[in-house]
């Protein structure tokens, strides 16, 4: 099945992109979640209005890229949560919790979807977060991880 993507989706494509998938993963997942549209004729105009909204919100080059993850490196991200008494938290670090910790901590804004978690963070600590800033370019930081 023939889909458009409405936002970016690791390992297929980015916005704004016509890819070719299973059907089912179209219609099961990509679909209903708001990912991707189905592919018309009259989509494409609505290509060109994601592409010409994905331009403005991206990173273009790869030296861009490099300053923004000087600053996010640079960054301290200290992340308040409640827990429990053995160090586990009553739920867990989300990426858009991290997105904006980084905001609040000084650093530049990250899209929330351009972080990238190993496995959740459910214990409190330091723990290690990729973000995503260009597809050659990745910053890594530390997050901390404290209770309230």
């Amino acid at each position: 099945m023939k889909i458009i993507l409405t936002h970016e989706v690791t390992g297929l494509g980015a916005a704004g992109d016509v890819v070719d998938v299973k059907d089912g993963y179209a219609r099961n997942y990509l679909v209903p979640r708001g990912f991707a549209i189905r592919w018309t004729k009259g989509g494409e105009k609505d290509v060109a209005q994601i592409r010409r909204a994905r331009k403005i919100h991206e990173i273009a080059t790869i030296e861009q890229a490099n300053e923004v993850k000087a600053k996010l490196e640079a960054v301290k991200v200290r992340l308040v949560v409640r827990s429990g008494d053995a160090g586990r938290l009553f739920g867990s670090v989300t990426q858009a919790d991290i997105a904006t910790a980084i905001k609040s901590a000084g650093g530049p804004e990250v899209d929330k979807r351009r972080v990238e978690l190993g496995a959740p963070i459910k214990t409190l600590g330091s723990h290690q977060v990729s973000v995503r800033l260009h597809p050659e370019v990745a910053a890594k930081l530390g997050v901390e991880v404290i209770a309230a």
